[in-house]
């Protein structure tokens, strides 16, 4: 049975970077959303999203992300479904991605940064007022969020077959319904 608390106790103890775990509430946000559209299990599937990255801050690099947090996570009894999507999340690690789980992982992690990017530089910053258009136009411009891998963005939508306007405004809304605790609700006289 997930803990959804220690899961985020087990983030917290690992990632002290508010950036960091607004990602991963971002990514779980989006991933419970992909569980009810897949009818998928929102507990694991919003946990993996929750984890996929806690390791990162303390590990940070090829050799160790994720090897290093998929054999934490699997010293402390989370399910092996689980520890294939969190490695198939990083191509360099060589594990296919054959599950819904995997596949919906990969195909919202990097949007999710990505939108929050988009969100950051609009005057509200209010991610309620990002529209699929800015998203394209601005994954066009190499030089905005340039540490955001485009093409993993692009594979993720074609592992599940989902067309780009409606796979971004799906994550949009997502993070929309989760905006306060995000930091994606925007500021005031924007």
């Amino acid at each position: 049975m997930l803990d959804r608390e220690e899961a985020w106790s087990l983030l917290c103890e690992y990632t002290k970077s508010d950036s960091l775990r607004r990602h991963a509430l971002g990514v779980e946000t989006a991933m419970r959303a992909m569980a009810d559209k897949y009818g998928g299990d929102p507990d694991l599937w919003g946990i993996t999203g929750l984890l996929h990255d806690f390791d990162y801050e303390m590990y940070p690099t090829a050799e160790e992300h994720p090897f290093k947090g998929v054999e934490i996570l699997r010293g402390k009894g989370y399910p092996e479904e689980m520890l294939e999507a969190i490695m198939g999340h990083a191509e360099y690690t060589g594990v296919a991605r054959e599950s819904t789980l995997a596949k919906a992982l990969f195909a919202v992690d990097e949007l999710v940064g990505f939108i929050f990017a988009v969100t950051y530089v609009r005057p509200s910053k209010s991610v309620l007022e990002v529209k699929p258009k800015s998203v394209k136009k601005k994954l066009k411009q190499k030089s905005f969020a340039a540490s955001v891998n485009r093409d993993d963005i692009t594979m993720g939508m074609e592992e599940l077959n989902l067309e780009p306007t409606e796979h971004f405004q799906f994550v949009i809304d997502a993070l929309s319904k989760n905006a306060d605790t995000l930091g994606l609700a925007g500021v005031a006289d924007a």
